[in-house]
């Protein structure tokens, strides 16, 4: 087997910043982080934003962890969404009316004038 093929399988700590939890597994992560474990052993260190002890499923409780503002920019990208489609729509009620009151004051309304507002 050769050896640089695989990567290398070693003790890591992982640490959730958000609910204090830490625990050492192996992985193949790496990081230039190091920290020192309860063995007195320096391990490798990876941050992670959630793990078992804040994510929803296993705590039960409900917490956003918005670290790049995504549920904002989300929220601002919908909120003008909306507002276009909105706007479109009030624009087609208008010419609407429009045709409508041209109608009932007699002016001539072509057919296909009528289906272009659908």
């Amino acid at each position: 087997m050769k050896n640089q093929k695989h990567p290398k399988y070693q003790y890591v700590v992982f640490q959730d910043s958000g609910a204090d939890f830490t625990i050492l597994t192996k992985s193949t992560a790496t990081s230039d982080e190091t920290i020192k474990w309860e063995d007195g052993e320096e391990y490798p260190l990876i941050k992670v934003e959630i793990s078992s002890a804040s994510h929803p499923f296993y705590t039960g409780k409900q917490k956003i962890v918005d670290t790049e503002n995504r549920v904002k920019t989300f929220e601002k990208k919908i909120k003008s969404a909306n507002t276009e489609v909105l706007e479109a729509k009030k624009q087609k009620r208008r010419a609407r009316r429009a045709k409508v009151d041209a109608i009932k004051a007699g002016k001539r309304v072509t057919l296909t004038d009528m289906l272009n507002d659908l």
